[in-house]
């Protein structure tokens, strides 16, 4: 019998002071058994850095067509398409033909930057294509707070990000290894 996901609800509270953007998001997302609860919390982190309402969970680690997180214009096309983790080139450059913008969030440490030095010069070339870095530390962090309901804060100035959970606070400053809209 194949395990089931896990159903998380999380409540966003989110301040982005850089985009002027101010809202709270009831996020309901379906972890799948093989998602670690960091790789969960990324998917929380890349949602709060581009937040809109019309901002998607795909699913993810399920599926090879769909994104972590996609957003889509009125008339369906694909505005902005993220994956998390360290996807192969083909998927990327796949990724980048379907939809006007496309954002890699790393989040796995050395392994990540190993992953970057080899894939930089290949995925450098794609005009729509951003890469994040999150530092796995600050991610291992929020993946602490995980739970079946969840009220996160969280305040986004000058690119850095506070995250509050009760009387807990995690910094992440994302590092920019490819920088958006060359």
């Amino acid at each position: 019998m194949a395990l089931k996901a896990t159903v998380r609800r999380i409540e966003l509270q989110l301040s982005d002071m850089d985009r002027h953007h101010y809202a709270t998001y009831p996020l309901t997302l379906a972890q799948h058994p093989s998602e670690t609860d960091a790789r969960l919390m990324a998917r929380v982190v890349a949602f709060a850095l581009n937040a809109h309402e019309r901002l998607e969970f795909g699913r993810g680690v399920s599926s090879d067509d769909e994104p972590d997180l996609w957003r889509k214009d009125l008339t369906g096309a694909i505005d902005l398409w993220i994956d998390l983790g360290q996807p192969d080139e083909a998927r990327v450059r796949r990724a980048c033909g379907r939809a006007r913008e496309v954002l890699l969030v790393t989040y796995g440490g050395r392994s990540a930057d190993i992953w970057w030095e080899k894939a930089e010069t290949v995925l450098a070339r794609s005009k729509n294509l951003a890469v994040l870095d999150l530092a796995p530390a600050a991610i291992d962090a929020l993946a602490a707070w995980n739970g079946r309901g969840l009220t996160l804060q969280c305040l986004i100035q000058d690119g850095r990000m506070q995250w509050i959970h009760g009387d807990d606070t995690v910094e992440i400053e994302p590092r920019v290894r490819l920088p958006r809209a060359r």
